[in-house]
C-alpha cells in the first residue's frame, strides 16, 4: 500500500473508464490527483464518488494548448508539483471504411488522441519531478490495423511516436515515458463500438470481439488501472520507452 505516497498525478480523460479507475487506485495508493475532463458535472460527479481532500479537477480539452497549460498550472496551484502523469484522454470516432470516413471526423479523432498527447508531453513533461513517470494510452489498435476504425487506428499508431521520442530526450532527468495498449475495455467506449457495429445487436458485436481474445472476455477499467499503477510507481523505476500490452493475449491470436 501508499506506492505513491506524496505522488501528485494528472490523469487526463480522468472522469470515466480507465482515467476514474486509476484515480480510485491511485488515491488509495497515497496519490494526489488532478482529474482533467471536457464535461464538468462530470467531473464533479466522479470527484464525489471518489471522496477524497486528496482529488481535484480541471475542465479542460486536450486538443488545445491554452487548456493543456490551464490543467499544468491549476495542478501546480493546488498541489505544488507534477511527479505522474497519465495523458489517458481519447475517442474511438466512427466506425467508417476510409472511403467514407469524413474529413471533419478524422480530424476531431488525430485532434484529441494524438494532438492531446502531443501537447501534454510538450507542456507537462518539462514541469516534472525529475524521475518522474508518464504514462500514454495507446490501444491494440496501435499495434495492428481493424476496419473501419482507420483514425483509431492512426492515431493509437501515431503515439508510440511520441512515446518513444519523449523516452530520449526526457532521458537525463530520468523521467519515464511508456504506452500502455489495452485491448477492449469493458467501459462506455466499447458500448459505443458495439452499437456502431451493430446498432440492432450490440451484444452480437461484443461477442465478435470477444470471440478474438484468448481469454474470451474484456479487460475491466480496474485491471488496466493495475498496470498504470506499476508503471507510476518505483517498481518501474529502469522501465522507459516500451509498450505495455494488456490485451488478453488478442495480439497475438
Amino acid at each position: 500500500m501508499h506506492r505513491l505516497k506524496n505522488k501528485v498525478v494528472i490523469i487526463t480523460g480522468g472522469s470515466s473508464g480507465i482515467g476514474s479507475a486509476t484515480a480510485k487506485l491511485f488515491l488509495a495508493e497515497g496519490a494526489k490527483v488532478m482529474l482533467v475532463g471536457r464535461t464538468e458535472a462530470t467531473l464533479k460527479d466522479t470527484v464525489k464518488h471518489l471522496n477524497s481532500k486528496d482529488v481535484a479537477y480541471t475542465v479542460a480539452d486536450v486538443s488545445k494548448a491554452n487548456d493543456t497549460i490551464k490543467y499544468r498550472d491549476a495542478t501546480l496551484a493546488v498541489f505544488k508539483k507534477i511527479d505522474v502523469f497519465f495523458n489517458n484522454a481519447g475517442i474511438e470516432g466512427l466506425v467508417k471504411p476510409i472511403t467514407e470516413y469524413p474529413e471533419e471526423d478524422f480530424d476531431k479523432v488525430i485532434s484529441i488522441n494524438l494532438k492531446g498527447v502531443w501537447l501534454g508531453c510538450k507542456y507537462i513533461i518539462p514541469k516534472m519531478s525529475n524521475g518522474g513517470s508518464v504514462m500514454i494510452t495507446s490501444s491494440v489498435a496501435g499495434l495492428k490495423g481493424f476496419k473501419g476504425m482507420g483514425a483509431y487506428v492512426a492515431s493509437k499508431h501515431a503515439v508510440i511516436g511520441i512515446m518513444r521520442t519523449a523516452a530520449l530526450e526526457f532521458a537525463d532527468r530520468k523521467i519515464r515515458v511508456n504506452s500502455i495498449h489495452p485491448g477492449p475495455v469493458n467501459t462506455s467506449m466499447m458500448r459505443s463500438l458495439e452499437q456502431q457495429i451493430d446498432p440492432n445487436n450490440p451484444v452480437e458485436a461484443k461477442k465478435g470481439f470477444e470471440s478474438n481474445i484468448p481469454f474470451k472476455r474484456y479487460a475491466e477499467a480496474d485491471e488496466v488501472a493495475l498496470l498504470a499503477l506499476f508503471l507510476a510507481s518505483d517498481s518501474s523505476n529502469y522501465i522507459t520507452g516500451t509498450k505495455q500490452i494488456i490485451d488478453g493475449g488478442m495480439i497475438i491470436n
